[in-house]
């Protein structure tokens, strides 16, 4: 499993056995082969735990006065307390120097990684003083101006593009219904029995200039078809064909229906379009109000909430409710309603929108086998520009061609600022070598003493001067004290006596 940064998460290890310390890790359990503890640091092996013991005071007790520690590495600190916890080392003193030391008891932590740099704009820009030494670069920064624009019209164009695929987009086009029959006779008795005379309708149509690839069978613009015959002909029970869009209706291009009968016969054709969103029809005393006869549900309340607005009909105090005026008041029977009703009121009057009527003849006359009539009606198709819009919201070639571009366009100016490092230091270099290596070297050891953790200042700590200040004396005497009292612990561990 893998923990935060991209670094390896591992089970902790059993409390029985306790991880061995790494580099920087001065704290040890248990005995050791080796008490001595690393530069700076306090041992915690038997010696070391004797050795706190001063002779002459309780086990247990501390020393009156607490100091710092002083001495050569791997000696405990004079008058020290009970050592601390791990990761709560104390504050020292270097024993050659009167300055406190930072202890190193914990390693420094691992900082997540993160991943790759994120390129940024500011990356491409190239330094003022390339520029001024190469002035055909101004191109190039008109060019990265121009792109900056670009990418702000992209982005801009590209939600206009998102709120606009929201909407529905259609456009108005032609359809052409084509409505047809044949005949056939009933044959005589001596052509193999008796045959009744039937005739066969069809209903059937297609989209004029479709530039489309794809061709809409032609049900897939109606929600339902009701072909209603003479009622006189064919009885109160079977004068009506019906037709009706179900989720599970399969799409087809045209509709037939076959009858018996030798006679012509009057039919009306009841077509109810399949608007998408739906449509409906105001009532004729609000279609009249507000100039709309069939429409959306979102146009119908768009309309109204425009007759509010420039009638201004809206309450001054309370924004939330609606003064009606006399043609409201006769519509919406009250004087005052909350916007919050204007969808409940306004749904008693909507109505389904009507259906398109072709009343049509079928023809039985053996002359004319096959008589066809033509309507064109308006119908709303998907506007092809919706599908061209999507595909280009969605495609990613454009895309990733342009972030490898600015890939290396990055890498290009990287290599640009390194060649301008490079040839700053050669040219002071040539100006003046003399000054250039000792400002050089000065550098170089600055960044060496904060690589290496030097603390101090050797260049200071190498002459005979550091250690004639007043605080050398008190470091020797501690330190002498520091030794004296560590053979005497080495004593009496080998003797196993107590010296008093």
């Amino acid at each position: 499993m893998a923990g935060r940064g991209a670094f390896p998460l591992s089970p902790l290890p059993p409390a029985a056995a306790p991880p061995a310390p790494g580099p920087g890790t001065a704290l040890l359990r248990g005995p050791s082969p080796a008490p001595a503890a690393a530069p700076g640091y306090r041992a915690m092996g038997p010696a070391a735990a004797q050795y706190q013991q001063r002779p002459g005071m309780p086990p247990g007790s501390r020393m009156p006065m607490a100091g710092l520690q002083v001495g050569p590495p791997g000696a405990p600190p004079y008058g020290a307390a009970t050592p601390l916890r791990p990761g709560l080392p104390q504050a020292m003193m270097d024993p050659f120097r009167k300055r406190l030391l930072t202890p190193q008891a914990q390693p420094p932590m691992a900082t997540p990684r993160r991943g790759v740099k994120r390129r940024k704009m500011a990356d491409k820009v190239l330094p003022q003083r390339i520029r001024e030494l190469v002035p055909e670069s101004q191109a190039y920064m008109d060019l990265l101006a121009f792109e900056r624009k670009l990418d702000q019209t992209i982005a801009r164009k590209r939600m206009e593009i998102q709120e606009a695929i929201k909407k529905p987009l259609t456009q108005k086009r032609k359809l052409r219904i084509y409505i047809s029959n044949t005949f056939t006779p009933a044959k005589e008795e001596g052509e193999g029995g008796e045959r009744v005379a039937s005739w066969e309708l069809r209903v059937e149509g297609k989209l004029l200039e479709d530039p489309s690839k794809q061709k809409r069978k032609f049900s897939s613009f109606f929600k339902s078809l009701v072909i209603e015959l003479d009622k006189e002909l064919y009885g109160p029970d079977n004068h009506l064909v019906e037709w009706h869009r179900m989720p599970t209706t399969q799409e087809t291009d045209g509709f037939q229906v076959k009858r018996p009968g030798d006679v012509n016969v009057k039919c009306t054709l009841l077509l109810m379009l399949d608007h998408q969103p739906p449509q409906y029809k105001l009532d004729p005393r609000l279609a009249r109000l507000l100039g709309v006869h069939t429409q959306t549900r979102a146009s119908i309340m768009q309309a109204l909430w425009l007759y509010i607005k420039h009638n201004k009909l809206q309450d001054s105090h309370e924004k939330e409710f609606i003064n009606c005026n006399r043609y409201f008041r006769q519509i919406f029977n009250c004087v005052r309603m909350r916007f919050s009703e204007i969808p409940m009121k306004l749904a008693g009057l909507l109505q389904h929108p009507d259906p398109i009527i072709i009343n049509h003849t079928i023809s039985v006359d053996p002359n004319d086998q096959k008589k066809t009539a033509c309507y064109d009606i308006d119908v709303e198709v998907d506007d092809p520009l919706k599908a061209q819009m999507s595909n280009f919201l969605a495609s990613t070639t454009n895309q990733q061609e342009i972030a490898s571009l600015d890939a290396k366009i990055h890498e290009t100016i990287e290599s640009i600022n390194q060649l301008k490092t490079q040839r700053d230091f050669m040219l002071s270099f040539s100006n003046n070598p003399q000054d250039f290596i000792q400002e050089w070297i000065k550098s170089q050891r600055r960044d060496l003493k904060i690589i290496t953790d030097v603390i101090g200042n050797p260049e200071e700590e190498r002459r005979a001067e550091f250690y004639q200040q007043p605080w050398a004396q008190e470091a020797v005497g501690r330190h002498i004290f520091a030794k004296v009292q560590q053979r005497r612990q080495e004593l009496e561990q080998v003797l196993g006596i107590r010296l008093t």
